[in-house]
């Protein structure tokens, strides 16, 4: 080969810098998909897009693994993972793109098109702003893709052009002169310093769109059937016990949005559907104006272990389903009820579950006396007492259809979780708290204890596999809810297991054998060791 055309042969950057260059340039793209998502409301995040649709296409038992990983944490972890896989993938479209741009290129585009089509499929998305984003994400991406090659590929030709004879050939710099690695490593720290603060920025305004409590509503109506108080007999005055209605702030959040849906009331309806003879539709306001009742209800997730805390007890203010259904007439063999959600989630239950004399399930639109925090379902979801709420309680309603238990599978059931949910009779011990160090002499063990809507009969307490004693209770609200309960216990030194068990209204003692929350929730005895001296 002669000297001017080994001289003249493009220089390629080298491997590690491609590769860090692909990555800048990938943080850069997701960070201005997020920022974009961020300006403009209909926009939707790429991230979050993306992770809805591994969401929608988990296999059977993802959910209890990642639960298991990461507790409460799981759509972070899920967040944090595309991200990182984007910026994977992107480094290895930067060594592509080292040899054939259009390679790298390529990579990008299939990226930023897998990320539009997940935006689509979410209903409260902007088709227009969705394709929008994508594009200038992408865009963004291979500018700054092609603007760090081409500073690395400036310092491999700087290295390699000097002091070369006429008669020998071009000899092949193995790395950048160290100015040059300097100047491409100030661009690349550049770029992804900029990406961050990009994203970070986007994801904040993201957050606060679709975060914190609603603030379009300013109160609910006065109910026309009230709760009545609460007395001082139905709450254990006992330091560090769950409370007996748990605020707003505090209940547990499970659902399959990454984000909620920020909802607007003026263009938002709620539909009853399906096989009756007079379809609905009611506005917000119209919700609002029929007779609302209030019910303290507890409800839990199926997911929850033996012992958690993913259960809660709070005061529903809403409009009885069993009314808005007579009003649409079910038809004779709708024998199912299916929640529908504008995030396209769905959850179904039997019709005779929610029609049986005695049961009160409503469409909530309040909860503890203030409109639905957005977190929890504005503006209205289903409250079923005595179920799962992976098989009724759908936030974010948007509509309700009577159909047939063969015809629709909720979105968990295809996954592995049984088609009947009802809620286990369960209890838990709060305190004294598992490995802790507690003082010799009267000591107060105490927690809280579940079977909606069976109502929880008693609660027995047993120390080191002795006998079981009864513990004192609270006086239950209703059939709907939990109670607290305490037991005295007069601690001797050394350690000891403490164990609780529940007995529900129809003198059926909790399952003492564990299982695991997969397909139809946890059993088993909650069990705590603690030390005394």
């Amino acid at each position: 080969m002669t000297d001017t055309a080994a001289a003249s042969r493009p220089r390629r950057a080298p491997a590690w810098a491609a590769a860090l260059a692909g990555a800048a340039a990938g943080l850069a793209a997701v960070a201005t998909g997020e920022l974009f998502a961020g300006l403009l409301a209909g926009a939707p995040s790429p991230v979050v897009a993306v992770g809805d649709l591994v969401i929608a296409l988990q296999p059977p038992g993802a959910k209890d693994l990642v639960v298991a990983l990461f507790g409460t944490n799981d759509k972070l972890a899920l967040q944090v993972v595309i991200v990182v896989a984007a910026i994977a993938i992107a480094a290895g479209a930067g060594a592509l793109a080292r040899r054939r741009f259009r390679t790298g290129a390529a990579l990008f585009v299939a990226f930023g098109v897998v990320a539009g089509l997940a935006g689509l499929r979410n209903p409260l998305t902007d088709p227009l702003l969705a394709t929008a984003g994508a594009v200038l994400a992408v865009a963004v991406g291979l500018a700054a893709l092609r603007a760090l090659l081409a500073r690395a590929r400036a310092g491999e030709v700087a290295a390699g052009s000097g002091g070369i004879a006429p008669t020998s050939p071009a000899p092949r710099a193995a790395s950048m002169p160290d100015w040059d690695r300097r100047r491409f490593l100030i661009a690349s720290a550049g770029t992804i310093g900029g990406a961050v603060v990009a994203g970070v920025a986007g994801r904040g305004l993201i957050d606060g769109r679709h975060g914190g409590d609603v603030v379009t509503v300013s109160r609910l109506p006065a109910a026309l059937q009230p709760a009545s108080p609460l007395d001082a007999s139905q709450e254990l005055a006992i330091a560090g016990i769950t409370p007996l209605v748990v605020s707003n702030d505090q209940f547990y959040q499970i659902d399959t949005a990454l984000i909620a849906p920020r909802i607007d009331v003026a263009s938002w309806d709620l539909k009853v559907q399906g096989m009756v003879d007079r379809p609905l539709a009611f506005t917000y306001d119209e919700l609002l104006e029929m007779p609302l009742f209030e019910k303290h209800v507890t409800i839990a997730c199926v997911s929850n272990e033996v012992g958690g805390h993913l259960v809660g007890n709070a005061l529903w203010t809403g409009v009885r389903l069993r009314d808005v259904l007579e009003a649409a007439g079910v038809q004779a063999g709708a024998t199912q009820i299916v929640g529908r959600s504008v995030d396209a989630f769905s959850a179904g239950f039997p019709t005779a579950w929610a029609l049986e004399p005695g049961r009160e399930p409503m469409i909530a639109v309040g909860m503890n006396r203030e409109p639905l925090p957005v977190r929890h379902g504005f503006p209205a979801r289903l409250i079923v007492p005595g179920l799962f709420g992976y098989v009724s309680a759908t936030k974010w309603l948007k509509a309700i259809e009577l159909t047939t238990r063969e015809a629709v599978d909720g979105y968990w059931i295809p996954l592995g979780w049984a088609k009947d949910g009802p809620i286990l009779t369960q209890s838990r011990i709060d305190v004294p708290a598992r490995g802790s160090r507690v003082p010799a002499g009267p000591t107060e063990v105490a927690g809280v204890a579940w079977a909606p809507d069976r109502g929880v009969a008693r609660v027995e307490v047993r120390v080191d596999e002795g006998p079981w004693k009864p513990a004192r209770m609270s006086r239950p609200i209703s059939d709907a809810t939990w109670v607290q309960w305490a037991f005295a216990w007069d601690a001797t030194p050394g350690n000891h297991a403490i164990e609780v068990r529940a007995i529900d209204g129809n003198g059926d003692a909790q399952a003492e054998e564990p299982t695991d929350p997969a397909p139809d929730g946890a059993r088993g005895l909650h069990r705590v060791f603690v030390s005394v001296g």
